[in-house]
């Protein structure tokens, strides 16, 4: 497979990855806000625990990140995904902070 197609894929890959992961992120928060904490939340937390797990094996970077590291020198945040340069320059951070409402907010639900 030619460097190019090789590096559509992956863009096009982990551009639908990310838009799995933001829903779930976001029916997470919405789970906390509506008090709607059930069996799906708690799949959605495991599923976001296992991207967390994936980015601390692979130091912080996205595996396919890793992978399309190999056709392309770009230094560009959004070389491998569908994202604005700023937006992925800075989702994590962003994930960060929605995740931190989502466990201060299950936290509150629980011991509330």
């Amino acid at each position: 497979m030619p460097a190019r197609s090789a590096l559509v894929a992956i863009k096009l890959l982990h551009t639908v990855i990310w838009v799995v992961l933001s829903s779930i992120i976001d029916s997470l928060l919405y789970a906390v806000i509506t008090d709607r904490i059930d069996r799906w939340f708690w799949w959605g937390l495991g599923l976001f625990g296992l991207e967390i797990a994936t980015l601390l094996l692979f130091r912080m970077s996205c595996p396919l990140t890793v992978v399309a590291r190999r056709y392309s020198a770009s230094q560009h945040a959004n070389f491998d995904i569908h994202l604005p340069e700023w937006f992925a320059r800075h989702n994590k951070t962003i994930d960060s902070v929605i995740m931190g409402v989502v466990l201060l907010g299950l936290v509150w639900r629980l011991v509330g």
